[in-house]
């Protein structure tokens, strides 16, 4: 890689936590720093709704994804916008109705402080295996730079660089300064992605497209895979998407904190909507540079080429076919998206910690300033413990993206039947909710690992049904579980 290319890095490293720093706006209480004093403006949310869930596993990961299923993956997106719609019309009204900080305080309102702490520990622990992918994803070019360079580092050492730029402007200006450093970073590695795409089109024979279409590249709908065990069978990817959008975007605390830091229940829902559009045309995108690659490099498989997934395909031209300049836009691009991904968790831990365990256990609501220096520390302590988790998965050898999403198959249907079963089951109680997670938590860690034998090949479930499935468990455990009480338990929440 070129000397500039680096500079160009380097500046970036530099430049985004001093952006922070200076569009903090007034920190007070604990209300600015977990909510941006609910004064943001929904087009800014919508662009860092987009950035935050997409993170170098987009950006790495999915042009890969064309060299197995093409652009299969885009109903996966198509599913999206109907899970965003229907959390729109379900879920956020009762949000801003109750003036909520976190996801979690709704189930604190309907069922007790012990479902809304259950609720917040899963939510952590998710969020730290699923950030912890994305931190070792955003190691992978950076590791194929240096040593470009003759320059040889563990993933941690890189995890930790990233780390501990990203939590200065994490820590001093919450949700604020991650929202609108959310907004440069998007810009950036968008356009990064545009500039490769013509940088790549340039190197190809101008019927390119008809290449890849002949090999089956550019199939979009998949109507004859198995449903149950082809995450990108249509039917699979439309309502288990949509599924997946509603945990995802209702019930993760790391998106639905932007949501409610809009002015008002209508910018929430454009925020909302906006985003899973934006994410349909961005996949198309990543897509399209994939369809490419996989002309430019004849089909080879990664093994041919000394790469160890498909991962590895967008970083190889990256680093080796990029043009002087273009090759550091796109890397600064990649770690915009890390470390935007990264303040987001960061944030969305500290004030899920705070105010959904801390202050629920303490028995008594914190003085704002206090809720504030305790935001800080979380968000140290938390950064710390990001450092070890994201330097856990190097020995993966599977697409990091598949990874990522299916973590979160293990809590997201507890996390979401939750939510329907305070809505639904009027007659629900507390110890119905909490007994019904739990039991969902361990059937579902079951399910993820089981195999069947499809076409002599061990597959497993789908992970768009994870969610589903989770949601069906634990609506049967809690419906089943509220037919001892004799009368409604609790009053539902809007």
């Amino acid at each position: 890689m070129h000397p500039v290319d680096l500079v160009i890095i380097v500046l970036y490293l530099l430049a985004m936590p001093v952006i922070g720093l200076l569009l903090r706006g007034r920190q007070r209480t604990g209300a600015d720093f977990f909510v941006g004093g609910r004064n943001l403006p929904w087009w800014a949310v919508c662009l860092s709704v987009v950035a935050t869930e997409t993170s170098t596993l987009t950006v790495i990961s999915t042009p890969g994804l064309v060299w197995g299923t093409g652009f299969t993956y885009l109903q996966l997106a198509l599913g999206y916008i109907i899970g965003r719609i229907l959390v729109s019309i379900i879920l956020l009204p009762r949000y801003f109705k109750g003036n909520l900080v976190t996801a979690y305080a709704f189930l604190g309102q309907r069922f007790g402080t012990a479902a809304q702490g259950v609720a917040s520990l899963a939510f952590v622990v998710t969020r730290l295996l699923a950030e912890g992918v994305r931190l070792f994803a955003g190691a992978i070019p950076i590791q194929a730079i240096l040593a470009s360079y003759g320059i040889h580092t563990a993933y941690w050492h890189i995890v930790l660089g990233l780390t501990v730029l990203t939590v200065i402007y994490t820590y001093v200006g919450g949700v604020r300064s991650v929202v609108w450093v959310d907004v440069v970073q998007l810009a950036l590695y968008l356009g990064g992605a545009l500039v490769a795409v013509g940088v790549l089109a340039s190197r190809l024979p101008s019927d390119w497209l008809s290449v890849a279409a002949t090999g089956n590249r550019l199939q979009f709908f998949d109507f004859t895979s198995n449903p149950l065990f082809s995450q990108y069978a249509f039917v699979t990817a439309i309502v288990g998407g949509a599924v997946f959008a509603m945990a995802s975007h209702g019930t993760d605390q790391l998106i639905v904190q932007r949501l409610l830091a809009t002015r008002s229940l209508r910018d929430g829902q454009k925020a909302l909507i906006g985003s899973g559009i934006i994410v349909f045309v961005q996949f198309g995108l990543f897509l399209l540079v994939g369809a490419g690659l996989w002309v430019l490099y004849h089909g080879a498989t990664p093994a041919s080429l000394g790469l160890t997934n498909t991962d590895g395909f967008f970083a190889k031209f990256i680093v080796e076919d990029l043009p002087v300049g273009v090759a550091g836009l796109l890397i600064a691009g990649i770690l915009a998206s890390t470390m935007g991904a990264l303040a987001s968790a960061l944030n969305a831990l500290s004030t899920s910690t705070v105010s959904d365990l801390y202050q629920r256990f303490r028995k008594q609501p914190l003085p704002e300033d206090s809720a504030l220096r305790h935001g800080r520390i979380w968000t140290l302590v938390w950064a710390a413990v990001f450092v070890v988790f994201g330097s856990m998965f190097s020995s993966t050898t599977g697409p990091v993206i598949e990874l990522g999403l299916g973590i979160t198959g293990y809590t997201y249907g507890a996390l979401l039947g939750s939510f329907v079963l305070g809505l639904l089951v009027k007659r629900a109680s507390q110890a119905d909710a909490v007994i019904a997670f739990l039991v969902t938590v361990a059937a579902m860690a079951v399910i993820v690992s089981l195999k069947f034998a499809v076409g002599g090949k061990s597959v497993g479930l789908a992970f768009p049904w994870y969610t589903l499935t989770g949601v069906l468990i634990t609506l049967l455990v809690g419906g089943l579980l509220s037919l001892r009480h004799r009368a409604p338990a609790l009053t539902s929440v809007g």
